[in-house]
């Protein structure tokens, strides 16, 4: 009985001691991991905001980066990703705000030694900290219009065109470039429904040309910010890090039946 019952007994203590971390060594405990994450955080929040700032007061046309790959070009997005969403800026928000606690807690039941996980998180943070102070602060002049078909009809309504409102006759608006409402001036003609009215907005000016592609063929029509960016890269990361985590824990699950075989 005591060559049966040994082996089993004393398994899952170890499995236990492999796999169980402390509190003690969590990131929310360790300085160092806060300092990685937050940094992080501040500097890509910073340059975010900062490079919005600087293309809707100093950009006026497009200005190409590198010939056929990327300019830089303004545009407003009224919505959520790929300008999908006119309208729920709250419901926007709150699902921000929802996912930077869930970033907080991955962030506190992280091992300190997982620098990886905290740069992820610290780049998550500024990507969804930029877009959401776009969205609770930055409003532009929008003409809306009916939309009764698809899903655009649970909103009842969606945004034509935004910019500045600069002037209005009997029968049309007059938007130009927002903020400031330089430049040409775009009239759009009074329809019946149709509104002006504030609308929430993200600033976007990264475009990525593809024109070196055989013709009609685009890797990326939509424009994006700073923000997206770090978003994209962090998310990137952090699927890297699960992806790691689950193959350690199916070579411990093989390894463990392995030894069970054996003995």
């Amino acid at each position: 009985m005591p060559e049966s019952t040994g082996p089993t007994s004393d398994a899952p203590t170890k499995i236990d001691d492999d796999q169980v971390v402390s509190w003690q060594d969590l990131s929310l405990r360790h300085g160092p991991s806060h300092a990685r994450m937050w940094i992080i955080a501040v500097v890509g929040l910073t340059l975010d905001l900062w490079s919005k700032h600087w293309a809707f007061s100093q950009l006026q046309d497009v200005k190409v980066v590198i010939p056929e790959l990327l300019h830089f070009r303004r545009s407003l997005n009224p919505g959520a990703l790929f300008g999908l969403g006119h309208g729920l800026t709250t419901v926007f928000i709150a699902a921000s705000i929802l996912a930077l606690l869930f970033v907080l807690y991955l962030f506190a039941h992280t091992p300190r030694e997982r620098k990886s996980m905290h740069v992820a998180l610290g780049l998550i943070l500024a990507g969804a900290l930029g877009n959401l102070y776009d969205r609770a602060f930055v409003r532009a002049d929008a003409v809306w219009r009916p939309a009764d078909i698809g899903w655009r009809s649970w909103t009842g309504s969606q945004v034509y065109r935004t910019g500045k409102l600069v002037r209005e006759t009997e029968r049309y608006w007059f938007f130009a470039e927002w903020p400031e409402g330089d430049g040409p001036q775009f009239p759009i003609k009074k329809l019946d429904k149709w509104r002006v009215e504030p609308t929430p907005v993200v600033r976007d000016f990264i475009k990525i040309e593809t024109g070196w592609l055989p013709k009609g063929i685009q890797l990326w029509k939509w424009i994006f910010n700073v923000a997206d960016g770090l978003l994209v890269c962090g998310v990137a990361i952090l699927l890297l890090n699960f992806w790691w985590d689950r193959r350690l824990e199916r070579a411990a699950a093989r390894a463990q039946d392995t030894s069970e075989r054996d003995s």
